[in-house]
């Protein structure tokens, strides 16, 4: 998840495994996407999605508005797949930690060291998430959320191996609360990854294990 930013399209500019590789023409313009992923996010975080053109998003990356058309059909096109991407990526690195294995402090901990990752290093993209999701249209909204809970309930099945004593709802009354402590992040006072990183963490597995 490290270093995978908001441009991250989704596209492994080496090809999909088991597919033919991408041409030099196709890497191309999936590294465009990213860039333009990546602008987007940043707009989007400082003045919010409706204050944000598509032609903005363009000037940022260096093309012209109709240029724009030949990635993206519109500003919402954009933002859908902003945020399904890390919607995908959250739940499959999540589905990754848990399947490592290990007993359950192992595995809880292994989940943590993945939200930790992407709050300390995808702030844009938190802040889009967290104000701009009802701005998707119905469909993309409804496979980000579903995205969402698959994952959300990846952490609910660990803390629950951990904790037997705590209900199902309980359990996930927890794992949302911890969410809201670590999507707080780009709030925070400015201090160095590291430290954001440190904080986060212990803060978090003390309310999960609390």
């Amino acid at each position: 998840m490290a270093g995978s930013g908001a441009g991250g399209s989704g596209v492994d500019e080496g090809g999909v495994t088991g597919a033919a590789p991408l041409t030099p023409r196709a890497r191309a313009k999936a590294r465009r996407r990213g860039e333009i992923l990546a602008a987007a996010a940043r707009l989007m975080a400082r003045r919010g999605f409706h204050a944000v053109r598509l032609d903005d998003i363009g000037a940022e990356v260096g093309i012209s508005g109709p240029g724009m058309y030949r990635y993206f059909s519109s500003k919402e096109d954009v933002l859908a797949e902003m945020l399904l991407d890390i919607s995908r990526r959250l739940r499959d690195g999540g589905r990754a930690a848990v399947e490592r294995g290990g007993d359950p402090d192992r595995v809880l901990d292994a989940l943590l060291a993945v939200h930790v990752d992407f709050v300390a290093t995808e702030p844009d993209l938190i802040s889009v998430q967290f104000r701009d999701l009802g701005s998707l249209p119905a469909a993309p909204r409804h496979e980000v959320r579903t995205l969402q809970r698959e994952y959300a309930e990846l952490w609910v099945d660990a803390l629950v191996r951990l904790r037997p004593e705590l209900t199902s709802t309980q359990a996930r009354a927890h794992v949302h609360a911890v969410f809201g402590l670590l999507n707080s992040s780009p709030r925070l006072p400015a201090m160095a990854e590291a430290d954001l990183r440190a904080v986060l963490t212990t803060m978090a597995s003390a309310a999960l294990r609390s």
